[in-house]
Parts: C-alpha cells; structure tokens; sequence
C-alpha cells in the first residue's frame, strides 16, 4: 500500500570520436537536452578529455529515446569526414547516484 517501488535508472552516456567538432556537439547537446551553452561546453570537454560523459540519469524509454535522438541527429556538416550521428549508450546508473 505504502509501498515505494522505483523504476530502475539509467544513465545515457555520450562516446567520443574524432569526426564531430565541439560545435556539433554543443549544438546537438542544446538542441536535444537543451543544456546552457556552458553545460554543453563542458560535455563537449568531458567527452573529448575522457572519451566519454554522461549526459543524463533517468528512466529507460527516456534514456533510450535520448540515445536514439543523438543516433538520429546527423553528420556533422563542419567536417567532410564525418558520416554520421555520434554514439551514445544506455547503461545501469547503479546504486552509485
């Protein structure tokens, strides 16, 4: 009755590569998680320092559907390399948060 059943969480962690520039990235990141500029930047640094960064810690169908958003969000057009959306995946937030 009083019960407090929550959802797991998860996290959704953006993966660094070498074809999308920090435009690209501060862009994506305001326009899908309308983070700040200054937010966004400091995804950007993370990403690019440590190879990886977690944008947000939610439920699953928001986390998948956050990944699939930065799956669909295009190639950066800055570079003539790039050929695609960036990487992110969906993992267990844990019982560390």
């Amino acid at each position: 009755m009083g019960e407090d059943v929550r959802s797991p969480l998860y996290r959704v962690v953006l993966l660094d590569d070498d074809d999308h520039t920090y435009d690209y990235v501060i862009e994506m990141l305001q326009k899908i998680f309308i983070f700040t500029a200054e937010q966004a930047l400091r995804h950007a640094q993370e990403v690019d320092a440590r190879g990886r960064t977690v944008l947000i810690t939610c439920e699953l169908p928001e986390a998948e559907f956050a990944r699939d958003q930065v799956h669909g969000y295009g190639r950066d057009w800055r570079l003539p390399r790039s050929q695609g959306s960036m990487s992110a995946v969906v993992e267990p937030a844990g019982s560390t948060e």
